[in-house]
């Protein structure tokens, strides 16, 4: 009996060219389980997003050993077959190391879809020198992805230094007045550095579909097939 939770989008990679990706957070493993029987059944692969590790575990043994699954960024790759990787265009930098789940979140979709990212892990302004140390092997990148808290400085300053198309991913690191990350999504919103694209808090897999989306644009603008 079809199970009424649950109604896969297959065709969002011919669409979109984004391919299907899956929410895992407040779903329960049988339900985790029955998307990707679905998925088995159409041969499909699949991204699977918030993936924590105690949902991974009680996860069948069969769709366990057909998962790819990462807990640093807890994400899994399922039904998925490698595929060569295009040179990196996205850099994905973050302020501190305790930005980096969502960080290594944007990271794994970039490569679900074939896209190598470069991991430039913290380089944030509380010892500015460390990013300086870098600008420049950023700035070679068309889109950069940067991943900070408390402040989240980082964005600010990296918009005045580079000229490719600039993500910003707010995380929830911060004491007190950081405030889960609202700290940090209002300083991105707000800053003076034109052209920010600001992405909710935490939310490294929408940083990378706009990522993925700015360089589809760019094929298209220069003629080529996605």
């Amino acid at each position: 009996m079809p199970n009424r939770d649950i109604n896969l989008d297959f065709d969002r990679g011919d669409r979109l060219g984004l391919g299907e990706a899956v929410f895992c957070r407040q779903k329960s493993a049988p339900q985790i389980d029955a998307i990707l029987d679905q998925a088995e059944e159409r041969g499909a692969a699949m991204l699977l997003t918030r993936l924590d590790s105690g949902d991974h575990g009680a996860l069948t043994a069969a769709h366990r050993a057909g998962l790819d699954y990462d807990p640093a960024s807890q994400t899994g790759f399922f039904n998925w077959q490698p595929v060569p990787m295009l040179a990196s265009q996205v850099a994905v930098i973050t302020a501190g190391t305790s930005d980096a789940v969502p960080a290594r979140e944007a990271l794994r979709t970039l490569a679900f879809n074939g896209i190598a990212g470069t991991e430039i892990f913290d380089v944030g302004v509380a010892g500015i020198w460390r990013l300086m140390e870098r600008i420049e092997e950023i700035r070679q990148h068309p889109v950069v992805i940067a991943v900070a808290g408390m402040d989240a400085a980082l964005p600010s300053v990296l918009g005045g230094l580079i000229p490719g198309a600039l993500i910003a991913v707010p995380t929830s690191t911060g004491y007190g007045a950081a405030r889960e990350g609202e700290t940090a999504l209002f300083a991105c919103l707000a800053s003076c550095a034109p052209g920010i694209t600001v992405c909710n808090i935490d939310n490294g897999y929408g940083a990378a579909c706009a990522a993925l989306r700015i360089l589809a644009a760019g094929r298209m603008l220069a003629g080529e097939t996605a």
